[in-house]
């Protein structure tokens, strides 16, 4: 068999045979892996702060939200781009038929992040009561360094995620991602019940809570170089198949199969570099990524240097200061999980958009884009006034007391804001305009900032929630004046204003008799407050999100088309949706 018969086994270019669509559907079921574990981590991660409230209160509850984002902050600023550069990098080596030189990123890039892990690691954990003092509050130092153990395990994590995705592996990745938030919530849990039936102060408590990160982390780490192991293995086996050279053709020519793909991949094949260019090239490439991926963390860690400080000024003590902190944070689970959905279920456009821009079609990215603002402008105003109405039943059912209900209502708009914000950066980054949302946040920082310095001493946490809504607004608002400008998308006044106020006014009226109702069945009962207070949220979150679903159907704000971008619901319901005539017909 002559070389340009040659066979390729799938090992050896890192994606399996065939032609360019096998490769598009693997990468497409490897991001929908990735996406499908992103959701559960996110949700797992977002349902173990229930338990620590419950078990340990609302002191310890704030302590380990002023600590958790701060550990983000550093920990995406070290490590955030690196997968994304690892992967690139060892992608063009894998096309070129280099696997030593894509396992020499590994080393190289493996060895400049344990270094600076190293680095942030002494920092933070020696530094923990210089940086308890920005914050304000003492009883953070034993948190802080609990949760500084994990940059000792996560940058090597970070590297070897990079690395079977630039083989086009998503498996490792997502089974790492679950693991490691599985692990993360099983030691906190335990540690919770630990230190509590022992005793402990609220310090040690969320100290505890926090270790779960560095377990997580390890156990991430854990499953990740079994991976590795059995990809060295499978690549030993490889060793002793008959090379290239070995399968020389007729006339004596010996020709490296790797180059040969490369160069008809238009890749230029490069002379070997050393480790020291390889770092430098891996870190300017992992650099603006990072600047990028660390803004999120940002808008969050401003409540961290401003709020206990500035509720310790007002109420002159660190537990005080640090229960009100606690209250703050009860409703941003819940915000964060009403995101996580309405984000997932509105981006399936956003690749759309894309391939839309790079054919020209202006009016279908127009379309597209409306579309995919309108569905999370729907979903968001419908969780935000839902959760707003059913604050204190909510807050009863899983932080055992009513208190700052109120603030957990006014939080709730920051749903509807942040889904807004979430959903339009995505769209205006696959129409092109990638700078818009990370100047958007800036902004949003920056009056977040504001907002709690002026408000909060006037109206405390129900202020530092108001300052929310607005940074969250003004950088969603921002996103879509410049997705207008981008795309030439209208927002008419009947699909985004007059149809979703009708929907929300019923769903309104029926959780508010749907409470009246429990009230008195309660009261003529004899139920316990906190299980009539559970069946108000759980019924009402049910019932107010139907009569806010067919309240939009029927007004004609979800149409068909847009129902077919949920296949299995749209399956599911249509005949049904058909008979009540529900859904407006395409145009």
């Amino acid at each position: 068999m002559g070389v340009g018969d040659k066979k390729w086994e799938p090992h050896q270019l890192g994606r399996p045979r065939g032609n360019a669509g096998k490769q598009g559907d693997k990468l497409l079921k490897g991001a929908a892996l990735l996406g499908a574990a992103a959701v559960i981590s996110k949700l797992l991660g977002t349902l173990q702060k229930i338990p620590l409230q419950n078990v340990a209160g609302d002191v310890a509850f704030g302590i380990y939200n002023a600590v958790y984002p701060l550990y983000i902050l550093i920990l995406f600023a070290a490590t955030a781009g690196f997968p994304v550069a690892v992967s690139k990098f060892v992608a063009e080596r894998v096309m070129a038929g280099d696997h030593a030189g894509a396992k020499r990123i590994v080393i190289v890039s493996s060895a400049l992040l344990m270094s600076a892990g190293l680095l942030l690691f002494v920092l933070l954990y020696y530094g923990a009561e210089t940086i308890a003092g920005w914050i304000g509050i003492q009883q953070t130092v034993t948190a802080i360094r609990s949760i500084s153990f994990a940059l000792l395990l996560s940058p090597v994590l970070a590297v070897l995620r990079g690395y079977f995705q630039g083989y086009q592996n998503m498996v490792p990745t997502a089974v790492s991602q679950v693991i490691e938030q599985l692990i993360r919530v099983i030691t906190m849990v335990a540690l919770l019940l630990y230190l509590v039936a022992l005793a402990y102060d609220e310090a040690w408590i969320a100290a505890g809570a926090t270790f779960g990160s560095v377990t997580g982390a390890g156990a991430g780490l854990g499953v990740m170089v079994v991976y590795w192991q059995r990809e060295r293995r499978l690549r030993d086996v490889e060793a002793d198949l008959p090379t290239d050279k070995e399968r020389q053709d007729g006339n004596g020519q010996e020709v490296e199969q790797g180059a040969r793909k490369a160069i008809a991949a238009g890749l230029e094949v490069k002379e070997e570099i050393s480790s020291w260019q390889w770092a430098k090239k891996i870190t300017l490439y992992a650099i603006p990524v990072c600047l990028g991926a660390i803004v999120v963390p940002l808008l969050t860690l401003v409540d961290t240097f401003t709020m206990p400080r500035l509720l310790k000024a007002a109420m002159g003590s660190e537990l005080a200061a640090m229960r009100q902190f606690g209250l703050y944070n009860r409703g941003l689970p819940l915000v964060q999980l009403v995101v996580m959905v309405a984000s997932s279920m509105s981006a399936v456009l956003v690749p759309a958009i894309a391939a839309a821009k790079l054919s020209g079609q202006v009016d279908l990215i127009r379309s597209r884009a409306e579309m995919s603002v309108r569905l999370a402008w729907l979903i968001g105003l419908g969780a935000s006034f839902g959760l707003a109405f059913l604050a204190m039943p909510i807050n009863l059912m899983l932080y055992t007391s009513t208190e700052a209900s109120w603030t957990m209502a006014v939080l709730a708009f920051t749903a509807l804001f942040s889904t807004l914000n979430a959903v339009s950066a995505s769209v205006l980054q696959g129409a092109g305009a990638i700078r818009t949302p990370a100047k958007a946040l800036l902004v949003a920082i920056v009056l977040k900032s504001l907002g709690n310095v002026m408000l909060m001493p006037r109206w405390g946490i129900d202020g530092a929630a108001l300052s929310a809504v607005i940074a969250y607004a003004a950088a969603a608002g921002l996103n879509l004046v410049q997705l207008r400008r981008s795309t030439g998308v209208r927002f008419a006044l009947r699909p985004y204003a007059v149809s979703p106020a009708l929907g929300v006014g019923l769903m309104g009226g029926a959780l508010a008799a749907l409470q009246g109702l429990a009230m008195l069945a309660g009261a003529a009962w004899h139920v316990p407050e906190r299980w009539s207070a559970s069946a108000i949220a759980i019924f009402g979150v049910a019932g107010g999100a139907a009569v806010y679903a067919l309240a939009l159907l029927r007004s004609g704000s979800i149409s068909r088309e847009e129902m077919r971008l949920m296949p299995e619901l749209d399956r599911k319901l249509a005949s049904v949706l058909a008979k009540l005539r529900l859904t407006k017909r395409e145009q």
